[in-house]
């Protein structure tokens, strides 16, 4: 289902399908797992990236664009590999869905969480809350590194242009020298 191209005529299909079959309340449908696995991912994620920053960082200067890179994936691979189970249940919902919708069935009840964990424990035991870890691991790893040293070179770099910009209309502050690439060092 998730590897399939869908047109632009086969989604508005399917939205009107949904629409008829449970109105407004159907774009919500998954919500719950969705919530399971991002609330915690983010706790977990920032929890490891400020302990981590903290732990190898200097507490008043910014972190290097190296150690936030290294430190957001190790927190993203942390938090991707606790929160897989609730991705594999939100895989699992939307798979079902999916198959009911291309079918224009009206999809069984749907089986919450709990339902589903139980379900794959007793097929697969323990190893199947965690398929698909290495290759979650693959996507999240990198793409939180991206994020936070993007994003801690931001926060410097835009500091920097305030300050010199406040330092060129006030005159009474030095101007900052530095170069804007001093971050990456």
């Amino acid at each position: 289902m998730q590897s399939q191209k869908l047109s632009y005529l086969e989604i508005s299909e399917a939205l009107k399908l949904l629409f008829k079959q449970d109105g407004i309340r159907g774009l919500w449908k998954g919500i719950g797992s969705t919530l399971l696995r991002d609330v915690p991912f983010s706790a977990i994620y920032w929890m490891s990236y400020e302990s981590i920053k903290s732990f190898y960082g200097e507490p008043v200067a910014p972190p290097s664009f190296w150690l936030s890179f290294v430190a957001g994936a190790i927190s993203g691979s942390i938090a991707a590999a606790v929160t897989v189970p609730f991705d594999v249940v939100k895989t699992h919902q939307q798979i079902e869905f999916g198959e009911a919708t291309l079918s224009n069935g009206q999809p069984k009840t749907q089986r919450t969480t709990l339902q589903i964990l139980r379900q794959i424990y007793a097929e697969y035991g323990i190893r199947g809350w965690f398929a698909g870890t290495v290759p979650r691991l693959i996507k999240v790893a990198p793409a939180c590194a991206i994020m936070i040293s993007s994003f801690e070179y931001g926060k410097v770099f835009f500091n920097r242009l305030a300050s010199q910009h406040f330092d060129s209309e006030t005159k009474d502050a030095p101007k900052v020298s530095e170069s804007k690439y001093d971050y990456i060092a």
